[in-house]
């Protein structure tokens, strides 16, 4: 359901990158492409768009692998949240220079903006969880399963399998409220 990456690949990669390794950047673009093209995707609403987002963000990570700090959190956070910040920075430059009358609105453009945020940020939240809460989500919200049936399935008993849902819940509730911690990129913010 997600790819975990331990932090341990993640200096390796970051490392490997660093080397100039070119398999290093396609086995990272194998595993995070789906996921940088979607949250550019969900931004842009336009697939050309996407496409390019995500050739922007793999090669900004080529040319800029020491801007990823292990400390701030995983390698596929910090591409996500690159994505997430190029699609929009992409967005708000389109509806700029585009004067047709066909163009969002300025509350259009923010409302989709923040949408794309809070599901950027409930992903953050979902791969940065415990393993055993994310197990449990994944359990009630892909398997349709009840506490009890996820309970059976974890080896857990009922009232471990509901704190752990109730807690992964409560986790997962905050991505409308706080955004995850930022990963430094200096100078990401403009155009690559």
């Amino acid at each position: 359901m997600t790819n975990d990456a331990p932090p341990r690949w993640d200096r390796r990669m970051q490392q490997r990158l660093a080397r100039g390794e070119a398999a290093a950047l396609a086995e990272l673009y194998d595993r995070f492409a789906s996921l940088v093209h979607t949250l550019a995707h969900r931004v842009l609403e336009d697939e050309t768009g996407a496409d390019r987002v995500t050739r922007e963000v793999f090669g900004y990570v080529w040319e800029n692998p020491d801007a990823y700090d292990p400390q701030q959190g995983s390698l596929r956070a910090w591409i996500a949240m690159l994505a997430q910040r190029q699609a929009v920075h992409r967005l708000r430059a389109s509806q700029t220079a585009s004067a047709r009358g066909d163009t969002l609105t300025s509350e259009a453009l923010e409302e989709r903006i923040r949408e794309a945020s809070v599901a950027a940020r409930a992903d953050y939240i979902v791969t940065s969880m415990p393993a055993p809460l994310r197990a449990a989500l994944e359990l009630a919200y892909f398997d349709r399963r009840d506490y009890r049936q996820a309970a059976a399935a974890l080896g857990v008993t009922e009232d471990e399998a509901r704190r752990r849902l109730r807690l992964g819940l409560q986790l997962l509730s905050t991505a409308h409220v706080q955004p995850p911690r930022a990963v430094s990129s200096p100078g990401y913010g403009r155009a690559l």
